[in-house]
């Protein structure tokens, strides 16, 4: 029987070889980048902000914080990334935000548990209205925190945090035009509650930008009784210019 399974996985991988997850090369395995596509991430990691996370170009001390949190913290303990919003980390993600690619996400959450909490008690995705839901099928960040959930052995709820309302586009706004768009767009059902009260809640999203829909989710968190909220996402746009 062993000898069939092994056939049978030897036939399936000359017939569907694995691909780059972003130019869709041929490679060795599943979740692998090809060499040029890898040399196009831009891994993310400390030396960042004691207060948001944002990477520093050199170390500046542990409690070193960036100029935007010296004026106004976030209300997040920051927002981690695995990688840096470039080329080929948004075509990841936007093969499984709009491609269907849904074994994205675990190339993902593979690259992302590196920077997981080591108090993180649960995983909380970034939830979509329901008509976005209805009309793309899935949430990607639900998809990606399942993944995630699996290889860290986190668990991940994905009722904890619901969307209440639809909010146009956030490009173009500012900060307080973003927060005002996001007043009151997000809640934890009552029944929720109890399963985040002292947590230590990791909010799951696929690209983090202005972080105006990071911190609105981590009100509403905080309010609930979660302990403390971290943001971890795919990629983080380091230039205001993506915003």
């Amino acid at each position: 029987m062993n000898a069939v399974a092994a056939l049978v996985r030897r036939s399936i991988a000359l017939a569907l070889p694995p691909r780059c997850p972003a130019c869709g090369q041929v490679t060795e395995a599943d979740h692998r980048f090809c060499p040029g596509c890898w040399g196009g991430l831009r891994f993310l990691g400390p030396p960042w902000c004691a207060s948001c996370a944002l990477p520093f170009d050199h170390d500046r001390g542990e409690d070193a914080c960036c100029a935007v949190c010296l004026k106004t913290s976030p209300a997040h303990a920051g927002a981690r990334a695995a990688v840096a919003y470039a080329p080929v980390a948004r075509d990841v993600a936007l093969k499984l935000k709009y491609g269907g690619k849904l074994a994205a996400a675990e190339t993902m959450a593979r690259l992302m548990l590196r920077l997981m909490p080591a108090d993180a008690d649960l995983l909380v995705p970034v939830p979509l209205h329901r008509r976005r839901l209805w009309s793309r099928g899935y949430n990607q960040s639900v998809l990606i925190a399942g993944s995630l959930s699996r290889v860290a052995e986190v668990p991940a709820d994905v009722d904890a945090l619901v969307r209440t309302r639809a909010t146009p586009p956030l490009r173009g706004l500012g900060r307080r035009a973003r927060a005002k768009t996001l007043k009151g767009a997000f809640a934890v059902p009552k029944a929720a509650q109890p399963r985040i009260a002292d947590k230590s809640v990791v909010l799951i999203d696929d690209v983090y930008t202005s972080g105006a829909t990071a911190d609105a989710c981590t009100r509403r968190l905080l309010a609930a009784g979660a302990r403390r909220v971290t943001v971890l996402c795919w990629a983080r746009v380091l230039d205001d210019a993506h915003d």
